[in-house]
């Protein structure tokens, strides 16, 4: 006889994958609903991927690299605002995004090195961990701070005091 912990790693893959092919899974995913003034944003899916372990630093890259930094996806390909203005933001700030952690898990989960590879693609647009770290990031750079202080205080969870619904209001970016 199979103890739990062995049946729930072989049935939870397979129960996420109907759940999400049937489109009613709940696990942390966030449906679509109007942003109202100081709550935090919800987005049509929030990717629940596995955060860090405790006291784990996810990846990230302590110097620019030699070559061209790879660009981040034109903000006008997506329908929220708030999307919009993260990308629109990453896209100024990619070196400081290339020196940064990305605490959402998604280095184990699809194998990003750093929180530009959220918005070199379109996985930033479905993780709010991902926007709130980079819209940290972005306004951390405008008052002036280094990479290296934007990484110790995106390794302190400061990115989470990010309210993405105001960048509703502030179209400045």
């Amino acid at each position: 006889m199979r103890s739990s912990g062995a049946i729930l790693a072989i049935c939870l893959p397979v129960c996420l994958l109907v759940g999400v092919l049937a489109g009613g899974l709940s696990l942390g995913l966030q449906a679509q609903q109007p942003a109202h003034a100081g709550s935090q944003m919800t987005m049509p899916m929030n990717m629940a991927m596995g955060a860090p372990a405790a006291g784990k630093i996810p990846p990230y890259h302590k110097a620019l690299p030699k070559g061209p930094l790879p660009s981040t996806l034109n903000p006008r390909q997506f329908a929220d605002p708030r999307v919009q203005a993260a990308y629109a933001m990453a896209a100024q700030v990619r070196g400081v995004l290339y020196q940064q952690p990305c605490y959402c898990g998604c280095d184990t989960e699809v194998g990003h090195k750093s929180l530009l590879d959220c918005y070199v693609g379109e996985h930033a647009s479905i993780c709010e961990t991902c926007m709130m770290e980079g819209v940290f990031a972005y306004r951390e750079t405008k008052a002036g701070k280094t990479p290296t202080q934007i990484r110790a205080e995106i390794e302190q969870g400061k990115w989470k005091s990010i309210n993405l619904n105001d960048l509703l209001a502030a179209r400045t970016y």
